[in-house]
């Protein structure tokens, strides 16, 4: 199978910052919370790869009115999108202070325009510590709006309030981009978790993973050929799909789900390969802790049957010429996502969890063998013949042992 081309353009990330007036409270490790968010800029900014391209856009930031419709208006960008310019991003952020209204939906509407189209995802990164005061545009309506357009767009929020509405709109933000919401309640927590996200943004793909629903047993779901498909697998829920293997071919297919929401520490994820007839052939574990955002597993198999053929003509089957494996037909192997996912009380159940699932068939790859000793009646007889030198050769030792013990 040939490589395809990399992502022809770098990717591309908008950092979106709430700097409304409630940013000001000093509740975050007894610092204000946009002093917290200011500090994780900076480690943010000093630890991006160079290929990024960022830019840096604020709501609530300029206008101290009271004027509802003047402050709901109120988002600038204030670093373009384009190559980091470190001390320009670090000196646009400095110099915020908490001001005004929450417009968020208008803010996210606005950095999907900075961002642009290409083909490569982009990423929008909301922090935010309250809900949207400004709707309409409601920020979930927006969210769905951009998903709606296929505009390979992905909002991730992050929440600085314990707060359960300002949580559920995150979320419903998130989810209908098929991002993650992240509650940071300490500025480690927020400095990691805006880097893993802007990492996250490196692994763009030419194209957008395709969206596919699996199906509850084998025989229906769909039909995967060599790709990357997105879904979303609700707690403790089994999804399948189907992928055709050539004999000489080998399956290898790997599943990360995003942990967006408040789960119970212990999970884990689980990718097997089961046979139509519901043999397993083959499972991955889970790669991954209570501590990560995302949860990976992985499996490989190979087509044997050409193999399997050779050991029958070995053995004189009934086979007297081997069969080209092109004419054979390909094995349907299930693939099924299990999950041991439990929530913590109060998260919501739906939408599921987001799940990426990569699928790719190439050659098989060949294994070592041992030494080949034969098959059939040429091994029989060899080991007789082994069996025969083996025996002579104990009995002359033990007949010189005693010769040799009777002396003395």
């Amino acid at each position: 199978m040939a490589d395809e081309p990399g992502p022809a353009e770098p990717p591309r990330v908008e950092l979106v910052l709430d700097v409304s007036g409630s940013m000001g409270a000093r509740d975050i490790e007894g610092r204000s919370r946009i002093s917290v968010a200011q500090q994780a800029f900076n480690d943010v900014v000093d630890a991006l790869p160079e290929t990024t391209q960022l830019g840096i856009r604020v709501l609530g930031a300029t206008y101290k009115g009271e004027d509802k419709k003047v402050g709901c208006r109120d988002t600038q960008q204030i670093v373009p999108v384009g190559p980091v310019d470190r001390s320009q991003a670090k000196d646009a952020v400095s110099g915020l202070r908490p001001t005004g209204f929450t417009p968020v939906g208008l803010a996210l509407r606005e950095a999907a325009k900075d961002l642009g189209s290409g083909a490569t995802t982009r990423r929008i990164v909301l922090i935010t510590d309250g809900e949207d005061t400004c709707a309409p545009p409601d920020p979930c309506d927006v969210a769905r709006e951009l998903a709606a357009q296929g505009t390979r767009l992905v909002v991730d929020t992050l929440g600085l309030a314990p707060d359960e509405k300002v949580r559920r709109q995150l979320l419903c933000i998130a989810g209908a981009t098929g991002g993650t919401y992240t509650a940071a309640q300490s500025t480690d927590q927020l400095t990691n978790r805006i880097k893993q996200l802007v990492d996250r943004a490196q692994q763009t793909y030419t194209r957008t993973p395709t969206v596919v629903g699996g199906g509850s047993v084998c025989e229906g779901a769909p039909l995967l050929a060599p790709g990357v498909y997105t879904d979303r697998e609700k707690f403790s829920e089994h999804r399948w799909y189907r992928v055709p293997v050539r004999p000489g071919q080998e399956l290898r297919a790997s599943v990360s789900v995003a942990l967006d929401r408040p789960l119970n520490p212990d999970y884990g994820v689980l990718l097997r390969a089961v046979a139509t007839d519901g043999r397993e052939l083959v499972r991955g574990v889970d790669a991954g802790s209570g501590r990560a955002d995302v949860v990976s597993a992985g499996l490989r198999w190979s087509d044997d049957r050409e193999d399997a053929d050779e050991q029958d003509d070995a053995d004189g089957g009934a086979s007297a010429e081997p069969t080209d494996p092109a004419l054979l037909p390909p094995t349907t192997v299930c693939l099924v996502i299990a999950n041991s996912f439990a929530p913590r009380a109060g998260t919501e159940a739906s939408p599921g969890l987001p799940v990426e699932l990569t699928v790719d068939v190439v050659a098989a790859s060949p294994t070592p063998r041992g030494p080949d000793l034969g098959r059939g009646w040429a091994l029989l007889a060899l080991l007789t013949v082994a069996g025969l030198i083996t025996g002579l050769l104990a009995g002359l030792l033990t007949r010189w042992w005693v010769a040799t013990w009777r002396e003395k």
